[in-house]
């Protein structure tokens, strides 16, 4: 009998102990689903004072499913709580990706007793028509709340936009366009943008078409944004679509476009691909509507070469953190920069600041008795444009490599090394970025979590976002350059955790 007291005993004791110790890889400063699947965010809104994340989800298994909306809200995009499920499949699809508006003029009537509807507009797939072939088989339906988003109701008259005949029509990103009073939906169409109106958000008018001719087409074209940002007093309406397969380090990506819009038709200043995210992890990245003159997007962070396959348990998939959008004029070129939100200040823990560093060999960057968790932000400027390298290690000889090389003019994040990279073949890759500054210093940002890295260049200009599986925590830092760099300033800050 005391053998088997003894044995329950340290039974518990094992159990109560790893209940204490963080999932390995789980984000602390990401969100992610407590359990299960999580892909593209969705219906981003900022609503008296709350941020409303929702997002693809499958509450039954840690691999792609039946789309459902999650839902979670956060006081500043940081600090994040996971809220029941906001929307379930119905007898006209799964819940497929989509945006949210606040109806502050009530033009749908779902307002009651002066409360503002936040208005769900979202693709409902029918896997019953895909099966029949008839390439109908997606189409647009609106919910709505009168309680800030926590209960939503189907509009009975759904869908509202009923597909023509397109096999992909999907991912419907609404805005109100205020010099003619009327709804604007973005829609995902196979191979290009389709452009809809509407006064209430029931009846939809198609306006026009763009991308056929422009852009990157290595895959389908997904999940789109229509914005307008403001340059040098000058209104540049801004038009991201996510494309999968064919992004510039393989995979899903997002592209972007400027030009004018004139509440029928984007024009865009050139048909080039322009890259939003140069990493292989940032995709179906959009942007949170009612933000006033904030531009503020967040995407998902992985990519569905590997999506289903990343070791990960019991979920699967975080979003990158928050990051305001502007432009920025390089040449006589137009550029979209993207850098951390500044909410991120929110978590910074302690730190240091150092100038003028001599770096040819490795000189360490890690602050004072380390930091174990391997999360922090780095801000570090240069003398000139020359080549160098940020290592991450462990002790189990894991390392994430992040550089400038001058020959190739590129930026670059290395995680052939970084740990478990054999659950998929092309995940273990050197991904380049081009440097688009012509500034002869440099300047960079990066923020690490446990399992990804975020890197913001030269003022945003040049972005990668990466996600990595160490065995262990890459909480070593070193920083080298074989030709030898003078670093200017370099300051270094421990993130705090702030999942719940």
């Amino acid at each position: 009998m005391k053998k088997i007291s003894l044995l329950a005993a340290l039974l518990l004791a094992y159990v109560a102990n790893a209940q204490d110790v963080p999932e390995k890889y789980r984000p602390q400063f990401h969100f992610s689903p407590k359990a299960h699947w999580m892909n593209d965010p969705n219906g981003m809104l900022f609503h008296n004072g709350t941020y409303h994340l929702f997002y693809q989800y499958y509450p039954e298994a840690k691999i792609w499913g039946p789309m459902h909306w999650g839902h979670a809200t956060s006081k500043d995009m940081v600090h994040w709580k996971e809220q029941p499920i906001a929307l379930y499949p119905d007898n006209l699809g799964y819940i497929f990706s989509g945006s949210a508006v606040a109806d502050v003029n009530n033009t749908s009537g779902f307002g009651k007793d002066g409360k503002t509807p936040l208005v769900a507009i979202f693709t409902h797939h029918n896997p019953v028509l895909e099966k029949q072939k008839t390439g109908r088989h997606e189409y647009q339906s609106i919910a709505y709340s009168l309680d800030d988003g926590v209960t939503w109701t189907k509009y009975s008259g759904n869908p509202v936009l009923p597909n023509p005949g397109i096999t992909d029509f999907r991912d419907p990103k609404v805005r109100w366009y205020e010099p003619q009073k009327k709804w604007i939906m973005t829609l995902a169409t196979k191979d290009r943008i389709t452009f809809y109106s509407s006064p209430d958000l029931k009846s939809w008018s198609k306006e026009s078409e763009f991308g056929a001719d422009a852009g990157a087409h290595g895959g389908v074209w997904e999940c789109p944004d229509l914005l307008p940002l403001t340059h040098e007093g000058k209104q540049v309406w801004l038009l991201i679509v996510n494309i999968n397969p064919g992004g510039p380090n393989k995979g899903s990506a997002g592209q972007y476009f400027l030009g004018d819009f004139d509440g029928k038709t984007f024009t865009a200043y050139s048909k080039e691909t322009k890259w939003l995210d140069w990493g292989a992890d940032n995709y179906a990245a959009v942007t949170f509507s009612n933000t006033g003159n904030r531009s503020l997007l967040m995407g998902w962070m992985s990519n569905w070469q590997y999506a289903n396959q990343v070791p990960t348990d019991p979920w699967r998939s975080a979003n990158t953190i928050s990051r305001e959008l502007g432009l920025k004029t390089v040449g006589k070129e137009l550029y979209l920069t993207s850098v951390p939100a500044r909410e991120l200040e929110s978590i910074k823990g302690e730190g240091y600041s150092k100038k003028n560093l001599t770096v040819k060999a490795p000189v360490d960057l890690a602050p004072k008795g380390g930091n174990a968790s391997g999360l922090f932000r780095l801000d570090l400027k240069t003398a000139t444009a020359g080549d160098f390298e940020l290592v991450l290690s462990n002790k189990t000889g894991n390392e994430l490599l992040i550089g400038y090389d001058k020959a190739s003019n590129q930026y670059y994040i290395d995680r052939s090394k970084s740990g478990k990279i054999d659950f998929e073949a092309g995940f273990g890759q050197k991904h380049t970025a081009p440097r688009l500054s012509k500034d002869g210093k440099i300047a960079l940002t990066l923020v690490a979590d446990v399992a990804s890295v975020e890197l913001f260049a030269d003022g945003g200009l040049t972005v990668m976002t990466d996600i990595f599986f160490a065995d262990t925590p890459l909480s070593d830092l070193t920083i080298k350059s074989a030709k030898g760099i003078q670093v200017e300033e370099v300051q270094y800050h421990v993130l705090k955790p702030s999942i719940e």
